[in-house]
């Protein structure tokens, strides 16, 4: 495994305000934060994809918890005045692009209201600070490659892409990037917009295709490919994005756009057979056909971005950050975390979810 590239340059804030800290990559965020010796505020609603037991362990006796919404103005205000936050980083978000077109008007709510309030309230909180807590303060607004649309065969995206979202959960986090930046354009709020590639690892809700594929092979169910499998993804380590993030935090100038990504990019078909292979190997099935053959193609998923692939130049050049584990690396992990979690999987599912099909637009 390659080391972090990165090294700290500006004294870490003392308080730092996370939204959506119990979800997949808020708890990475929050572990980060807590190895530092950051002082954490969680703000989360603990929607189905949020469990407080993800991160019970990781706040530790300095940090706090707070069960609430982001789209509470009356909530977030009194976090904000309550843990007077020296940076906040700000994840909370319905992601599942599926579940945005069952229910598009949730993901209106979530991330474009939500992202609203967050700065309405952080900017009255930041006018408020003194003169060096108010030039050392940053909201760090974690997004997704997805607002750019989709790539051909070549190409890759850059902070100067043009927005072209096709998903009703890529045309919110869109809304929310453009709300970002008018607040550093308008009131000089300093905002920092990040868009990540496919990120994936432990704790990642079994939604998603790589715990979803996981759970489902584990169980000798059926393994749903959309279409032809064929679509390429940039698949980056959630712990890698976390450091990038904290760097973004650190070294990151107000008004610009980072992107986060691997390099490592793979058909969504290979993944699957890739975690297939790794099952059969760490699980063995006594008998049973090789899990590959529980691959089951379906009708594609309305709207199927082809290809997403990030240019990672400008970030690495301006935080000092890169990617530390290779696919290879970080899929043998993850499949080796959910083998020996699978309490954690029932828990977090709780009868909610059972990885039935979602996404095909009856609702609309």
């Amino acid at each position: 495994m390659r080391e972090p590239t990165f090294v700290r340059e500006r004294r870490r804030p003392s308080t730092v305000l996370v939204t959506g800290g119990a979800g997949f990559i808020g708890s990475a965020v929050v572990r980060r934060l807590r190895r530092d010796g950051a002082r954490v505020v969680v703000l989360d609603s603990l929607t189905y994809a949020g469990n407080q037991a993800t991160i019970e362990a990781s706040l530790g006796a300095n940090s706090v918890f707070v069960r609430g919404d982001i789209t509470d103005q009356a909530v977030v205000a009194d976090v904000y005045r309550r843990y007077r936050p020296d940076a906040v980083i700000h994840l909370a978000a319905e992601t599942h692009v599926d579940r945005s077109i069952d229910a598009p008007m949730r993901f209106v709510q979530a991330n474009v209201v939500g992202t609203a309030v967050l700065l309405d309230e952080g900017l009255r909180h930041w006018r408020g600070l003194n003169a060096a807590r108010r030039a050392a303060f940053r909201f760090i607004h974690v997004s997704t490659d997805e607002v750019f649309g989709a790539l051909g065969a070549e190409g890759v995206f850059t902070p100067s892409s043009p927005h072209r979202p096709n998903s009703p959960y890529a045309a919110s986090k869109s809304a929310a990037d453009q709300l970002v930046r008018s607040w550093y354009q308008t009131f000089g709020f300093p905002a920092i917009i990040t868009n990540c590639s496919n990120n994936f690892g432990a704790h990642q809700y079994p939604e998603k295709l790589i715990p979803l594929t996981i759970r489902r092979a584990l169980r000798y169910d059926s393994v749903r490919v959309y279409g032809a499998g064929d679509q390429m993804r940039d698949w980056l380590y959630v712990d890698d994005h976390a450091d990038g993030l904290i760097a973004a935090w650190a070294r990151g100038t107000p008004g610009q756009t980072y992107l986060f990504g691997s390099g490592e990019e793979r058909q969504n078909l290979h993944v699957v057979r890739e975690i297939c292979s790794l099952l059969d190997h760490f699980a063995p099935h006594g008998g049973q056909p090789p899990r590959s053959s529980l691959i089951e193609h379906v009708v594609d998923r309305p709207g199927h971005d082809f290809r997403y692939a990030v240019d990672i130049s400008a970030t690495r050049s301006a935080l000092g950050w890169s990617p530390a584990t290779t696919f290879e690396e970080g899929i043998k992990r993850t499949v080796g975390w959910y083998l020996g979690h699978h309490a954690w999987c029932e828990t977090v599912l709780a009868g909610s979810y059972d990885g039935e099909r979602l996404g095909l637009g009856e609702a609309a």
